[in-house]
C-alpha cells in the first residue's frame, strides 16, 4: 500500500512539473517568444551572444552604415540609450542595445559606429549584408528593425521608431 502511495505521488509530482515547464514561452520573433539567441562577431573580431545581457531591457537594433533610416534613427536610439541604461524596469534592470549590422564592409561599419556615438559596446555582424544569418533568424526584411526583450529574453514590443521607443520605455519603468 505505502509503495502504491509513493508511485502515485511521483506521477503527481512529475505531471506538476511537467506543466510548469510548459509554461516557458516559446522561441519566436512575435511578441511573446523568447528572443532567438544571438552569437555573433564584435567589430573588434570577439563573440557577443544576446544571452549574456539576461536580466537586462535590450534593443535589438537591425541596421547598416549605409541605410539613410537607420542613420537617421541612430540619434534617437542614443538618447534613449543614455536617458535609460541606468534605469530599473519592471522587467529588467537596466537598458542597452544589441546592434546586429547588415554591412559588408568593416571599415564603414566602424566608422558609423562612430560617427553616430553608438557608445554602447554590443555591435556584432557577419559581414554578410542581406544574406545575414541573424536578419533571417529574425525575418529582418527591411531596416532599421527593432525588438525590445525583457530581462527574460522575451520579446516585448518591436517596430520601435521614433517617440515610440522613448513611450514604451517609460511605460517599462519600475
Amino acid at each position: 500500500m505505502k509503495k502504491r502511495f509513493l508511485i502515485l505521488v511521483a506521477i503527481i509530482v512529475g505531471m506538476c512539473v511537467n506543466s510548469f515547464a510548459g509554461d516557458e514561452p516559446k522561441t519566436g520573433i512575435n511578441v511573446g517568444d523568447k528572443a532567438p539567441n544571438i552569437i555573433e562577431q564584435s567589430i573588434d573580431g570577439k563573440e557577443l551572444k544576446l544571452s549574456d545581457l539576461k536580466g537586462q531591457l535590450v534593443l535589438i537594433d537591425f541596421w547598416a552604415s549605409w541605410c539613410g533610416p537607420c542613420r537617421r534613427e541612430n540619434p534617437t536610439v542614443v538618447k534613449a540609450y543614455e536617458t535609460y541604461k541606468d534605469k530599473k524596469f519592471k522587467s529588467g534592470k537596466g537598458f542597452t542595445v544589441f546592434s546586429v549590422s547588415l554591412d559588408k564592409n568593416r571599415a564603414n561599419w566602424k566608422q558609423a559606429i562612430s560617427d553616430d556615438k553608438l557608445s554602447w559596446e554590443y555591435h556584432v555582424s557577419d559581414l554578410m549584408g542581406w544574406s545575414s544569418k541573424y536578419a533571417a533568424v529574425y525575418g529582418v526584411r527591411g531596416i532599421p528593425a527593432n525588438f525590445l526583450i525583457d530581462g527574460d529574453g522575451v520579446i516585448v514590443a518591436k517596430g520601435l521608431r521614433g517617440p515610440l521607443l522613448t513611450n514604451t520605455l517609460e511605460k517599462l519603468l519600475k
